[in-house]
């Protein structure tokens, strides 16, 4: 028997629509017909806020957030009679906030109208973008917890990859409103097609990557993206059988690189082990060659002016490695790491910049390298170093080692040794990008240190006079009172330099004074008018 709270409106029902309520399952059912709330049965006041009454004849997607209703348009209008879609996880517009579970149903013969069951839900996860879409990181974390969800009650999931064709010069005929609006109907679809509404990640401009529960078939999916989207959308499943949560979370993270460098195109792969094993043998092949490029020292270095910002001349210049074959220096370097040979690519790096410090007549110029944490705990790096200033007199005291954390250093005492040891070899010791590492100030507590340079990301907020920018000051200070001088880095424009200048940093790095050149420049302050490319950010870019 339906509760007398429901009111007599209930008398007035159809089969249907009794049926639509036995269907939902739920404290709260819903009828929608174009657009419209046009009925309200159950829990109304303790699920969305609201009585039966004030909902009925509310605009259906009005009753949801903003960054919610290009997911629930996308979920209604895809629906047809008979199928279901749902449930998704979406917040109601309004305060306090409160999140609702949907699934809907369009039932035969029901005039259009779609039965909606609701049911309160828990708050999704932290990390979801202003589209509603999850960054990588926090996509590949919520996947893990599906992965170990799947494992133990046999929830049946898949890895589906979206490619929407053409989308590129679709957005350069749209003005900057157009495409604003474009990406958040994309976002809205592409949720719509994930567990829960919650479980989709942008890879690229026109790449997305989502987690569902096996439904139908990839073609439906596309052409349900393609309705939603008005842009022709390929689709492409694989299910997760990755074994243990963490196997398979590193073979998602294979598949998601794959797709993302290689798109769709060839014979996409069938499993995340196949995804796996293929980006494998590709990975292996590449770091084959890099073992090549290191041993036969087929790199050369590209040199950039650290300028004191007391006289406005280049105090030395950083040693950039380039590789022949013109590959991304920073995923080379993350492979050097990967593969153990990290250490041998520190130590050739060094060589070459040795030699040409020897080679310099003047006498003059100072050259600073990059050493990973890896490497610098390593006993054999400073007799390296010790062997090579032997045989090149005139170098020593004209080299500047910056310690980086694109592998974290796992003991700081014998680093520290380490780090004594160089500078008793007359070598400066800076510590690279502090604060784009977690453990920054765990090494500046534990390593004495020369210098410190000031991760990109940091100084460009100094402009804004925020959060980042009073963090600048107050780091300066401390390093002052430590007597460590500072360098900031990514100084592209002369308001920033002044801004340094004013923070009291020591020494400033940046377009502003000179991109990476073959031959060590004088530095020039010349404002460029290309945006700069990305350096190295710790732990998250690598090597200039």
């Amino acid at each position: 028997m339906l509760p007398a709270s429901w009111g007599t409106s209930v008398l007035s029902l159809d089969p249907r629509r009794l049926l639509g309520l036995a269907f939902a399952s739920a404290d709260l059912l819903l009828e929608v017909e174009t657009g419209q709330v046009i009925l309200a049965l159950g829990a109304a006041q303790r699920i969305m806020g609201q009585d039966e009454r004030t909902l009925m004849g509310r605009a259906w997607r009005d009753l949801f957030t903003p960054i919610d209703r290009p997911l629930v348009d996308s979920v209604t209008t895809a629906l047809s009679d008979g199928f279901r879609r749902g449930p998704i996880t979406v917040r109601m517009a309004g305060e306090p906030p409160r999140h609702v579970s949907l699934t809907l149903r369009a039932l035969p013969e029901n005039g259009g109208r779609i039965s909606v069951s609701v049911t309160s839900a828990q708050a999704p996860t932290a990390g979801l973008d202003a589209d509603g879409l999850r960054g990588r990181e926090n996509f590949e974390d919520i996947a893990r917890g599906l992965f170990e969800a799947a494992r133990v009650t046999g929830l049946e999931l898949e890895l589906a990859m979206i490619d929407f064709a053409g989308l590129g010069s679709v957005r350069e005929q749209l003005s900057p409103r157009e495409v604003q609006a474009l990406d958040i109907r994309l976002a809205g679809a592409v949720r719509a097609e994930s567990h829960a509404g919650g479980m989709a990640t942008r890879l690229s401009p026109d790449r997305f990557a989502l987690v569902r529960t096996r439904d139908d078939h990839s073609e439906d999916m596309a052409q349900r993206l393609t309705r939603a989207t008005a842009i022709q959308a390929s689709a492409h499943v694989v299910p997760l059988d990755g074994g243990t949560s963490a196997r398979g979370l590193r073979a998602l993270r294979y598949a998601l690189d794959d797709f993302l460098r290689e798109g769709l195109k060839d014979t996409p792969p069938l499993t995340l082990s196949e995804a796996m094993n293929r980006s494998v043998k590709r990975t292996l092949s590449r770091a084959g060659a890099l073992g090549v490029a290191v041993s036969q020292r087929r790199f050369t270095l590209a040199y950039q002016p650290v300028v004191d910002l007391a006289t406005g001349l280049a105090h030395h210049h950083e040693a950039l490695v380039r590789f022949e074959d013109g590959g991304s220096p920073f995923q080379l370097i993350r492979m050097a790491e990967e593969f153990d040979l990290i250490e041998e690519l520190d130590h050739a790096i060094a060589e070459q910049a040795v030699k040409r410090l020897a080679s310099d007549r003047a006498g003059t110029l100072k050259l600073a390298v990059n050493v990973s944490g890896r490497t610098i705990v390593n006993e054999t790096f400073v007799g390296h170093i010790d062997g090579l200033l032997k045989q090149h007199d005139m170098a020593k005291g004209r080299l500047i080692f910056e310690i980086t954390e694109t592998s974290a250093i796992d003991d700081l005492p014998r680093a520290n040794r380490h780090i004594q040891g160089l500078r008793g070899l007359g070598s400066l010791v800076c510590l690279d990008d502090f604060g784009a590492g977690a453990s920054s100030f765990a090494y500046l507590q534990e390593l004495s240190l020369d210098i410190v340079k000031i991760d990109g990301r940091y100084v460009r907020e100094l402009a804004g006079n925020g959060r980042d920018g009073a963090m600048v000051r107050r780091l300066v200070e401390l390093c002052r009172d430590l007597k460590i001088r500072t360098v900031a880095e990514m100084v592209e424009t002369a308001e920033v330099e002044d801004l340094v200048r004013k923070a009291g940093v020591d020494f400033a790095q940046g377009w502003l004074f000179g991109k990476p050149t073959d031959q060590p420049q004088p530095a020039l302050k010349v404002t460029p008018s290309v945006t700069p490319a990305a350096r190295r950010a710790g732990v998250s870019e690598g090597w200039g």
